[in-house]
């Protein structure tokens, strides 16, 4: 998650991808939460794609 925020700040992405990228990043941070790591590593993995880390 620190490294999709880090990216976040100087990221040159359409609205549309921004947009998906932080919906991605939530709810990564929401599956964690509730203690499903698969889908958490799964949004997040897709969020780090589509930001090309």
């Amino acid at each position: 998650m620190a490294a999709i925020d880090a990216a976040l700040a100087t990221a040159n992405l359409s609205a549309e991808d921004l947009a998906r990228v932080k919906e991605l990043r939530a709810r990564g941070e929401a599956e964690h939460a509730a203690g499903n790591h698969q889908a958490s590593v799964d949004a997040l993995a897709e969020a780090k794609t589509l930001l090309g880390l």
